[in-house]
C-alpha cells in the first residue's frame, strides 16, 4: 500500500479549553497527510487542479481513541485504501509514538471543472501502476 506520514507538533491553537486537541482539528490533520501523499507519489494537489482535477471529500469518518495535547508531537499517516471507479478511499491514523490517538478515512470522488463525476486522471493511474500498488476493492 502507499501511505505517506507527517510529523506535527500541536501548537496551543489547535487545543480548547480542555487542554485538547478540538476534535474537527483531527479533519484538518487527515487533510495534511492526505496532500503529503499525494506530494510522495509524485502528484501534488495543484498538479491535480492542472489538469481539471478536483478530489472533493465525500465522507469523512474519524474514530477518537485517545486524546492530544499542547506540544504532543504527532505522527500522521494516510493511506491509498481502495480505488473503485471514480472513488479514492484514503485511511488516516494519528499516533503519538505507538499510541493511537485516532482513526478513520476520507472517500473523494474524481470531478472534472463541470463538478462532474470522471475516470482517475491516467496521470494517477500510471503513477499508481508504477509504483505497482493499486489496493483491491
Amino acid at each position: 500500500m502507499i501511505s505517506a506520514s507527517i510529523d506535527y507538533r500541536v501548537p496551543y491553537a489547535d487545543t480548547d479549553q480542555m487542554g485538547v486537541v478540538y476534535y474537527a482539528n483531527y479533519l484538518i490533520y487527515f487533510e495534511m497527510s492526505r496532500e503529503e501523499l499525494m506530494r510522495a507519489i509524485g502528484l501534488p494537489y495543484g498538479k491535480f487542479e492542472e489538469i481539471g482535477c478536483a478530489l472533493p471529500v465525500l465522507e469523512a469518518v474519524c474514530h477518537y481513541k485517545k486524546p492530544a495535547k499542547f506540544e504532543d508531537i504527532l505522527t500522521i499517516t494516510a493511506t491509498l485504501a481502495e480505488l473503485k471507479g471514480v472513488r479514492v478511499k484514503i485511511a488516516c491514523t494519528v499516533k503519538r509514538g505507538d499510541e493511537l490517538l485516532a482513526e478513520g478515512w476520507t472517500v473523494h470522488a474524481f470531478m472534472n471543472r463541470e463538478g462532474r463525476p470522471q475516470k482517475p486522471p491516467q496521470v494517477f493511474m500510471d503513477t499508481i501502476e508504477k509504483a505497482n500498488q493499486i489496493p483491491e476493492s
